[in-house]
């Protein structure tokens, strides 16, 4: 059948060389066979199948064409990959990782001393974000190893680097989850109940790991805000005892917090029990 192919080719280009040769008012019969011999040189020698692309002629006939190297992924479809991730990576930073909670709780302890602007949302959500990057180092790395230079190596397709890249993350969400927010989510998706945390599906585990966060985010403010009370109940049963009603506690009680967090190493302490929270 491949001889046969080429027999065809052949017949085809010694027809369309004659057919040019004829319309050639200049063309002489020595140049014309010429012509006629070198395609039929051409037509009927072998492919060469180590070359990188062309066209190649199957054992069953087929004619396939190859453009570049099949196995790793053209740099067209990397950069369509790549900004598909940059738009959804403000969702991914939310949800999946520990940005909520670190950010709510330095919100927490801001409102706590009793500043509005100071930090600023921006020092904020800086420190937050390079705490973020410092806790998930290890996991972003597993990713990295597991899913994404496999499949830009061409070592795995994108369902099976999808799968071994995620599990590090889901590894980590598992962790930080409670059981009562991923029941919580099963039974409101309506989903049978998974056997083992691996069948829990990414549906139900992203939500139930962010609102675990926000629970456990508020639990750290409340044990950061009991302090903070009691300095503003003190400085406020003192200002009524001394008569002066028109002062407001706010203030007169915004020093003494101060002094409380920087003497006691109020951000040291913070830190640390954040990062602490994952192990």
């Amino acid at each position: 059948m491949r001889w046969a192919v080429r027999g065809l080719v052949a017949a085809l280009l010694l027809i369309t060389v004659g057919l040019l040769g004829a319309s050639g008012a200049g063309a002489s019969p020595a140049s014309a066979q010429q012509r006629i011999e070198t395609v039929a040189a051409v037509a009927a020698a072998p492919a060469d199948p180590a070359g990188p692309s062309g066209p190649a002629t199957g054992d069953d006939g087929t004619v396939t064409v190859k453009v570049g190297t099949p196995d790793k992924p053209s740099e067209s479809i990397t950069i369509i990959l790549l900004i598909t991730v940059m738009s959804v990576a403000p969702a991914l930073l939310l949800l999946c990782t520990s940005f909520t909670k670190i950010f709510v709780v330095l919100s927490i302890t801001r409102n706590a001393l009793g500043l509005t602007n100071v930090p600023p949302n921006q020092v904020l959500a800086g420190l937050a974000l390079f705490l973020s990057l410092f806790i998930m180092g290890p996991v972003a790395s597993d990713v990295n190893n597991e899913g994404i230079q496999p499949y830009l190596n061409g070592d795995k397709t994108q369902s099976q680097a999808f799968d071994d890249g995620v599990k590090p993350l889901r590894e980590f969400m598992l962790k930080q989850t409670r059981p009562e927010e991923i029941a919580l989510f099963t039974k409101v998706a309506g989903h049978a109940k998974p056997a083992k945390p691996a069948d829990v599906p990414l549906s139900t585990l992203v939500p139930a790991f962010a609102l675990s966060e926000l629970r456990a985010a508020m639990l750290i403010g409340f044990v950061i805000f009991i302090p903070f009370l009691v300095i503003d109940m003190v400085v406020s049963a003192s200002l009524m005892s001394l008569g002066m009603m028109m002062l407001p506690p706010v203030t007169v009680a915004l020093p003494f917090k101060l002094l409380l967090f920087v003497l006691a190493n109020g951000w040291g302490l913070l830190i640390t029990a954040l990062v602490g929270t994952y192990g």
